[in-house]
């Protein structure tokens, strides 16, 4: 609770921040306070010490896993605040207000790990999705944010009215909004909870931008600011993972055998979808795009299997998939030419951004002594204990081979072509930050039982 609550305050504060200031700095100083102390109210409340006490008549539970989680989700966003302060000054002029929204995000993403109602999750959902469709398209002068604001905007709406349809037949079938009494005495599938579980289960595959329900992602991460781009694809995406996995685990885990075909099926559509069609792209920004489409696919495999690794390995994910790709973001936004062509001959005129790049993308791909290939080792560990999904085993592994290739191909630019002279606007503390990220995924990938060991002292 201390979280939601600190989260939507700071959240007015900025806002006044900015009616009251136009000072670029002083927007950026406070949101980076504000980041901190919520990182310290929730550490607060993982050990034990609650701010404020809410009687939330039973409709959020705050336990351990999603506490971590939000941990997690803090710590990324300081990150991403300190490495990209200065790049959203360029979007436009309200710059507190940027920072105001997503805080506001933070505050949904923190409901969404804690709730124990459908309406809860709902409300959720929505703080998250309505300052994303605002943020999509701040760069008003550019007609393809704000082609792409409006594309999110109607098809977020049309995937929320999905929703509420699945939650109304879920509460005609059960007479509860309650996950955990949705879940009592219900072992088989009626017609009615046979279609309110995949009406949720439809809305939250678009939420998580999962195949077939992808087809928002390309256009809107691409048409964004590259600044909220960042944001978007990692830090929301987890958020919206832990609430698709809370629901699931707990309303509809007795009836795990029966929707776990398609579940298993929507997974291997998009890590092949995923993958595939990244390939082929010329542009990097749209590549990440897509890859992180494929990433859903994985990050999916935690839904598949349902067991304790799945959830374990989905935390150890977050942290895998979010460093290196805000690292990525962050290099891309300060770049003019966003194709491959653009990275042509960096390594020579900028050798530290090339070799912490280099590190970012082999995490993403998978290769050992990376954060990014253990996350996809806890994935595929969690499908093989399941038992019952070894061909999508299988599945994940060919398509983790294909990812090497456009993840190469950067690498390739980079080192093996040549390219013209390019001064990228970076500060001795944006490199040094780079630096200590990349340092931090290969040490998480070297040495992972220090995030497991978190894992189980405060989950299992």
């Amino acid at each position: 609770m201390n979280a939601i609550v600190i989260s939507a305050i700071w959240g007015v504060v900025m806002m006044f921040s900015g009616a009251f200031s136009k000072s670029n700095a002083t927007a950026r100083n406070l949101s980076v306070i504000g980041i901190l102390l919520l990182f310290a109210v929730n550490l607060l409340e993982l050990y034990g010490t609650r701010l404020f006490d809410v009687n939330t008549t039973g409709m959020l539970a705050f336990d351990n896993f999603g506490l971590l989680f939000n941990t997690f989700a803090i710590g990324c966003t300081a990150v991403y605040f300190l490495l990209n302060g200065r790049d959203m000054e360029k979007v436009g002029l309200h710059v507190a207000e940027y920072y105001a929204l997503i805080f506001f995000v933070l505050a949904g993403i923190f409901i969404s790990s804690s709730f124990s109602s459908l309406l809860l999750l709902f409300l959720g959902i929505e703080i998250i999705s309505i300052p994303l469709y605002i943020l999509t398209g701040t760069d008003k002068r550019n007609l393809k944010s704000n082609e792409a604001s409006l594309k999110y905007f109607l098809m977020g709406s049309f995937s929320t009215g999905i929703m509420l349809m699945g939650i109304c037949l879920i509460y005609g079938a059960k007479g509860t909004f309650n996950i955990e009494q949705i879940a009592l005495g219900t072992t088989a599938l009626t017609p009615m909870i046979g279609a309110g579980l995949l009406l949720l289960m439809f809305s939250m595959a678009f939420k998580v931008s999962a195949a077939p329900f992808h087809f928002w992602t390309p256009d809107v991460y691409d048409g964004a600011p590259t600044v909220f781009t960042s944001f978007m694809a990692t830090i929301v995406k987890a958020g919206l993972f832990i609430a698709f996995i809370r629901l699931f685990e707990s309303a509809f885990e007795t009836m795990h055998p029966q929707w776990q075909t398609l579940i298993a099926i929507i997974t291997a559509a998009t890590l092949i979808i995923g993958n595939l069609t990244a390939v082929f792209q010329q542009s990097v920004k749209r590549m990440l795009a897509y890859s992180s489409i494929a990433q859903a696919g994985f990050m999916l495999f935690a839904l598949v299997a349902m067991n304790g690794i799945g959830r374990e390995g989905l935390l150890y994910y977050t942290l895998a998939y979010s460093v290196p790709t805000i690292g990525i973001f962050a290099i891309l936004v300060r770049m003019k030419d966003y194709t491959f062509e653009g990275f042509n001959g960096l390594a020579k005129h900028q050798p530290v951004l090339a070799a912490v790049t280099t590190i970012f993308l082999l995490s993403l791909a998978g290769i050992p002594a990376t954060a990014g290939f253990m996350g996809k080792f806890y994935m595929l560990s969690a499908a093989i204990q399941n038992g019952h999904v070894m061909w999508l085993v299988i599945v994940g592994i060919l398509c983790a081979a294909i990812s090497v290739y456009y993840y190469f191909r950067v690498i390739q630019a980079m080192y093996f072509k040549d390219g013209e002279p390019r001064e990228l606007e970076t500060s001795g503390f944006h490199k040094g930050l780079l630096v200590l990220m990349a340092a931090f995924v290969v040490f998480i990938g070297i040495f992972p039982q220090w995030v497991i060991q978190m894992l189980y002292d405060f989950i299992f």
